[in-house]
């Protein structure tokens, strides 16, 4: 049952995350009849599983939501902003109930339970609000019929809108057997109200003919009441085999079985099964039906199918039969789909990589003595075994990709449940959804996504009126983008908000003593004082934010995935957050370089070009790239790596965050696959080095930074042309 639980709970919150994705939608003006549906098949699947594994408080409480849902589906309530509050905090109830299962603690505690209480008690309440006309459009048993319900149907056979028809023509030795056919009607009476009843005496032969201890007599009636097919059969069970008997649902009925079939569990199940268990067709009837295929196969005929069978006896309705057809049909489809796809749990994947790393260090080894050795055939077969290898790494690092949609939904919920806490009006624009990236990345990225939407929410985006006043649309809009750029991704969180005001930032970072009073900086140092450590623009701390706790987090986490944060802004028009980030963390193509004796590496996706170090260039940090000024950083002065300067040097010109720059070294190595190696804590404040990995000689060579790089060259260019400014 533990084993069940785990699996329910993943599968419930991916149905919890649809209910809540519904709801959004719903309230943004959404009112299609696929989305209330999808809502309704999603809580009716979490009760069903629910049962299944053996928690009945989240049984309980999906169900008062799946009776509001129910409602909401026909039409009976109309979507409002408080129904959309009741359903997103019944996701937030049954997400804490899931917490709990998690825990090991299947029943909610006595706070819990209120809580949940309180919600089913204000779906009632909606519910009841929205539904005045049900007393009249379901009347209680012993009311009179209204004019015109019942009518005729097919064959002189009565079907009724809101009534139960019931035909019956009883075998000829009911009273010989001693059953009375009157008291069978006296017992229906217990099912509801027999509103209109037909004796059938067409069986009845000439007076000189008639046996009195023989039955000639048939019904056919009308029944209204809240029962079951199976319940109106039982009446008849003791002269089941003795009778012909039909039962036909209430026409309003028959779109109630048809939901039913669509909403029934997807499992493999034949027709019949798929009728019996929406309520449409009782076991007897399958059983004469299927009896009745068999008669036909065994006289060599061909059997038709047991739907048609039905339809012909006339106990289920024909679109009924369609339904379930339907319903057979696409659960067939989504096992087939489903064949497609297993769960592996995620420390399998981590160690699959970690075994592929090691084996693409193994072939760069082989490959390397293949080469020395110099035997053409071994050459060849290394070289083979390499494309493999690479083709083996690239299908493993494609395991662990997934969409970033499922992270930027999530904030849906935040940007709603925050505009409405600060009394803004806010929209959530996102684009790339499809974007993929690894898995690891995307758990990773969670909390700095989340204090950057927050801050555009309370920072970025300002009140209505203000906005109004300035000529723009009283709604913000929170722009959430991804795309894959240079082998990397980029993450772009932005706002149409009032933009950063650089004296703002420049004064608050005096007032906290971050910078100096007569300190003169760029426009990027300013908007990078953001980043400082207790730096906020915030006058009053809420419980959004104003305490100087976030975006140096944000700049952290992100440099701790060896990633980059830029921010563009435009004072009264918005703010946009960049993020470029790797597209794995385990595995790169790369550069192999040398300085002396040492070897590094640059990542090959930002590698532009390799030109040979122009002369006459003597110690400045900059050179001409036919005719562009190049900024470089020589890795010998970065990394005092000693030894003598080559009469030949290197340029490997990188492009990085749209700059471009240039690393200078010794030699030029070639292509190689590098598994990167994370540097231990002592390493961490060494700026320029991104990691290590083993070569094929086994030797250890550094991974470069290559934005840091960029950024070492960029400011040594600016304070070279600073000296030349002051010079001149």
């Amino acid at each position: 049952m533990d084993a069940i639980q785990t699996v329910f709970v993943q599968e419930a919150r991916e149905q919890l995350a649809a209910v809540e994705e519904g709801a959004l939608r719903l309230e943004q003006g959404e009112r299609d009849a696929e989305t209330i549906n999808a809502i309704f098949r999603a809580a009716h699947t979490i009760k069903g599983a629910a049962g299944s594994a053996e928690l009945p408080g989240i049984e309980r409480f999906t169900h008062s939501l799946e009776n509001l849902f129910d409602r909401l589906r026909n039409g009976e309530v109309a979507v409002s902003a408080d129904l959309v509050g009741v359903m997103l905090r019944g996701c937030d109830h049954i997400g804490a109930l899931l917490d709990g299962v998690e825990a090991g603690n299947p029943e909610p505690d006595a706070a819990l339970a209120a809580a949940g209480a309180a919600i089913c008690e204000a779906a009632d309440r909606i519910a009841a609000g929205e539904a005045p006309g049900e007393a009249a459009a379901d009347p209680e048993v012993g009311s009179e019929p209204a004019a015109g319900r019942c009518e005729s149907g097919p064959e002189g056979r009565a079907v009724a809108n809101d009534c139960w028809h019931v035909s019956v023509r009883f075998g000829r030795d009911m009273l010989k057997n001693g059953m009375e056919p009157h008291s069978f009607l006296r017992y229906l009476e217990g099912q509801g109200e027999i509103v209109r009843l037909t004796t059938i005496l067409d069986a009845i032969p000439a007076a000189e003919e008639m046996d009195p201890e023989t039955c000639y007599l048939g019904f056919e009636l009308d029944l209204r009441g809240h029962t079951t097919k199976e319940a109106i059969e039982d009446v008849f069970r003791f002269c089941r085999d003795e009778c012909t008997l039909f039962i036909l649902p209430p026409r309003s009925s028959t779109v109630s079985y048809v939901t039913a079939i669509q909403e029934l569990p997807e499992e493999t199940m034949r027709l019949g099964e798929i009728l019996v268990r929406a309520g449409t067709l009782t076991a007897e009837e399958l059983e004469h039906g299927l009896a009745a295929q068999a008669a036909q196969a065994g006289r060599g005929e061909a059997a038709e199918p047991i739907g048609e069978i039905l339809v012909q006896a006339g106990v289920v309705q024909p679109e009924v039969v369609v339904a379930a057809a339907e319903k057979q049909k696409q659960v067939s489809e989504r096992k087939a789909h489903e064949a497609r796809f297993i769960r592996v749990q995620a420390d399998k994947l981590d160690q699959l990589i970690d075994l592929v790393g090691e084996l693409v260090i193994a072939g760069a080894s082989a490959t390397l003595l293949a080469q020395r050795s110099g035997h053409t055939q071994l050459v060849e077969s290394t070289s083979i075994l390499g494309r493999l290898v690479e083709n083996i790494r690239d299908s493993a690092l494609q395991l662990r990709m997934v969409q970033i949609g499922e992270t930027f939904s999530r904030f849906n919920r935040v940007v709603r449940d925050t505009a409405r806490e600060l009394g803004k009006e806010i929209e959530l624009a996102i684009t790339g959804a499809e974007t993929e990236l690894d898995k690891s990345v995307v758990e990773k990225l969670g909390d700095p996504l989340m204090h950057l939407v927050r801050n555009a929410i309370d920072h970025g985006i300002e009140p209505a009126a203000d906005r109004v006043a300035r000529g723009k649309p009283a709604a913000g809009t929170v722009r959430l983008n991804a795309f894959h750029d240079s082998g990397g991704i980029v993450i772009q969180v932005g706002d149409d908000g009032g933009g950063l005001s650089r004296e703002r930032i420049h004064a608050k970072a005096v007032e906290k003593g971050i910078i100096e009073p007569g300190a003169t900086l760029g426009e990027r140092e300013v908007i990078d004082l953001i980043f400082a450590p207790g730096f906020s623009t915030v006058a009053e701390v809420t419980n959004l934010s104003g305490r100087g706790v976030g975006m140096d987090v944000v700049r952290r986490n992100v440099q701790s995935l060896r990633g980059a944060i830029d921010v563009a802004t435009k004072e009264g028009e918005g703010t946009t957050f960049t993020i470029r980030l790797p597209l794995t963390l385990a595995i790169i193509d790369g550069f192999l370089v040398g300085v002396a004796r040492s070897s590094y590496v640059i990542p090959l996706d930002m590698v532009v070009e390799c030109v040979e170090m122009p002369g006459g260039t003597g110690g400045r940090n900059y050179i001409n790239l036919r005719g562009e000024v190049l900024p470089v950083v020589r890795l010998r002065e970065q990394f005092e790596v000693e030894g003598s300067r080559p009469a030949r040097e290197n340029v490997v010109v990188v492009r990085c965050n749209g700059a471009k720059a240039g690393i200078v070294v010794d030699v030029l190595q070639g292509e190689c696959q590098t598994v990167i190696k994370p540097l231990g804590a002592m390493f961490r404040n060494l700026r320029g080095i991104a990691g290590s990995t083993i070569l094929g000689t086994g030797e250890v060579s550094l991974i470069l930074d290559v934005q840091a790089l960029v950024s070492i060259a960029a400011a040594d260019e600016g304070h070279a042309l600073e000296e030349i400014m002051k010079v001149a």
